[in-house]
C-alpha cells in the first residue's frame, strides 16, 4: 500500500487543493447562501477562484468540538477530493495544530481503498499522493511529530481493513501465517507458526477441533515486538481469526454469510497493533496471539457433544460448532497465561452477532473486570473515534453452577438470554486470578 507524501508547510502549495475547516459561529462565506452552506458538521462548500480550489468543511458547533470531529471532517474532504481526481490535498490546520494527528489520520483512512481484484479499467484513476498540513511556524515541530504518528496509526489500520477483506478462498490460515511472518521481517520482530502437526504435538487441542473440518488446516501465529527499553510491561493480544466460518454442523443460515469471512478481524488487528506500535515504538513489549481456522461442515468435523481438551487440559463440551471463537480463544488465552508471563492479556473478537443486536454497529462490546481498564478503555474509544461500550461479565458464580451442572468441567454453557455475556463469562473462566491457577498472581485478562 502506496502512502502518499506527508508535509508540514506553513504556506500551502499552489497545485494542492486546499482544505479549511469552519464551526457555525464562524463568519459566514461571501456569497454563498447559508442554505448551501452552514458550517455544520460534515457539510462540504467548493470554492473556486481561477484554477485555484477550497474546499470548505463544517466542524459544527464549536462546544460540540472534539478530536473525532475533524478526524470525520478531513476524512470526508479527502474522499469528496479524491472523486474529482484531486492527487494533492493541503489541510488548513493553523487553528487546530493540536489536532494534526487526528486530521492526518481521517485523510489517509479516506484514501484507502480496496482494489486487489478489480480490473484495472475499473480501479480509481487518481489516488492521494501528497498531504500537506498547513500549521503556524511556531507549531510545525510538534505538528510533524503528529502528524507522522496519524500517519504510521492509520497505515496500521489500512493494513488491517486490506488484510481483512481478503476472500476466504485466498486468506486461509496458512496464508494469514504468511503475512504474519512478512510482515515480521518487515518490522524486524520475531514470529512462530504452529502448524496442525505441532499444534497436535503441543496440546493445541481447541484450535484442532475446529479447524479439523475443513481442508485447510489451522495455524496459532505468535509476534513478540520487544520494547524500546527495560522495564516495560508486558501485553498479550490475542485475535480471533476463524478466515470463514460457516458455522460448522451447526451451520449458519444463508442470508449474509458471505459476510462470515470478516470472522477473522480480531486477527487481523493484531497485525495492525503490531506494526503501530512497532513503528510508534512504544514502551511496552507487546506479544500477539493469532489462533486461526476455517470452521466448515464435514465427515471430519467436529459435532455438538464433543468433548476437547483445551491447551491447559480443560476439558470443553461443545454444545454449538458455531461458538467456536470462544474455544480457539481458549487455547491461546491459556498459552499467554502460562507462558507469557504478561501484565495484562487483551483478546479482540467478533465472538458474536448478539452485540450487534444490543449495541448496533457504532460501538464494540468492552468487557473487563477491572474498572479502572474499563475506564480507560473507553475514554481511549471516545478520543479515537473507535467507540466501546461497557457490558458486564456473567456473574461467575451463575457461570460455575451451570458448569457444575454438566457432565464435564469447562461446558459452552448455552443459554436464552446474554448470548453476549455468556462467552466473555467462560473465557474469563480460563484466565483465573486464585491461587491455585498454574500461574497466579501478577497479570490481568481485560
Amino acid at each position: 500500500m502506496n502512502q502518499p507524501r506527508i508535509q508540514i508547510t506553513s504556506t500551502p502549495s499552489p497545485s494542492a487543493t486546499l482544505v479549511v475547516f469552519r464551526f457555525k459561529s464562524d463568519p459566514q462565506l461571501p456569497d454563498v447562501p447559508v442554505e448551501e452552506f452552514s458550517g455544520s458538521r460534515n457539510t462540504t462548500c467548493l470554492l473556486r477562484q481561477g484554477a485555484a480550489r477550497t474546499l470548505h468543511v463544517g466542524l459544527g458547533p464549536r462546544e460540540r468540538f472534539v478530536t473525532d470531529t475533524l478526524r470525520q471532517a478531513a476524512g470526508v474532504a479527502v474522499k469528496g477530493l479524491l472523486k474529482l481526481g484531486v492527487e494533492s490535498v493541503a489541510l488548513d490546520l493553523r487553528n487546530l495544530a493540536p489536532q494534526a494527528q487526528a486530521a492526518v489520520e481521517g485523510a489517509l483512512l479516506a484514501a484507502h481503498r480496496f482494489e486487489e481484484f478489480r480490473p484495472t479499467e475499473a480501479r480509481r484513476k487518481h489516488g492521494l499522493r501528497s498531504l500537506e498540513v498547513c500549521v503556524t511556524r511556531e507549531a510545525q515541530a510538534q505538528a510533524k511529530v503528529d502528524a507522522m504518528a496519524g500517519a504510521h496509526i492509520a497505515e496500521a489500520t489500512n493494513l488491517t481493513r486490506a488484510v481483512g477483506d481478503l476472500p476466504p478462498n485466498v486468506l486461509t490460515p496458512a496464508t494469514l501465517a504468511r503475512k504474519a511472518q512478512a510482515l515480521a521481517r518487515e518490522l524486524g520482530i520475531r514470529c512462530r507458526v504452529w502448524d496442525e502437526r505441532q499444534l497436535r504435538r503441543e496440546g493445541f487441542g481447541g484450535i484442532l477441533a475446529v479447524g479439523q473440518g475443513s481442508s485447510n488446516p489451522p495455524r496459532l501465529i505468535r509476534l513478540d515486538s520487544p520494547a524500546p527499553g527495560k522495564g516495560a510491561p508486558t501485553v498479550v493480544v490475542v485475535g480471533k481469526a476463524i478466515t470463514f466460518d460457516s458455522g460448522g454442523i451447526s451451520i449458519k443460515p444463508a442470508d449474509r454469510m458471505e459476510e462470515m469471512k470478516w470472522d477473522k478481524m480480531g486477527g487481523c488487528a493484531v497485525l495492525g497493533i503490531l506494526q503501530a506500535v512497532r513503528r510508534l515504538r512504544l514502551p511496552v513489549h507487546l506479544i500477539g496471539l493469532i489462533p486461526s481456522a476455517e470452521n466448515m461442515p464435514s465427515a471430519g468435523a467436529y459435532r455438538p457433544s464433543d468433548l476437547v481438551t483445551a491447551w491447559d487440559g480443560n476439558t470443553i463440551e461443545v454444545l454449538n460448532t458455531d461458538a467456536e471463537g470462544r474455544i480457539v480463544l481458549a487455547d491461546a488465552i491459556a498459552y499467554a497465561r502460562e507462558t507469557c508471563n504478561p501484565d495484562l492479556i487483551i483478546d479482540l473478537a467478533t465472538l458474536t452477532g448478539a452485540c450487534v443486536v444490543a449495541l448496533g454497529g457504532r460501538r464494540a462490546g468492552l468487557f473487563s473486570g477491572d474498572e479502572s481498564l474499563r475506564s480507560r478503555f473507553f475514554a481511549a474509544g471516545e478520543e479515537t473515534g473507535d467507540r466501546v461500550w461497557p457490558l458486564p461479565v456473567g456473574e461467575a458464580a451463575l457461570l460455575f453452577e451451570a458448569i457444575a451442572a454438566c457432565s464435564t468441567p469447562m461446558t459452552m454453557v448455552a443459554c436464552d438470554h446474554g448470548h453476549r455475556c455468556w462467552p466473555c463469562s467462560f473465557l474469563r473462566c480460563l484466565a483465573p486470578i486464585a491461587a491455585g491457577s498454574r500461574r497466579s498472581g501478577r497479570w490481568r485478562r481485560c
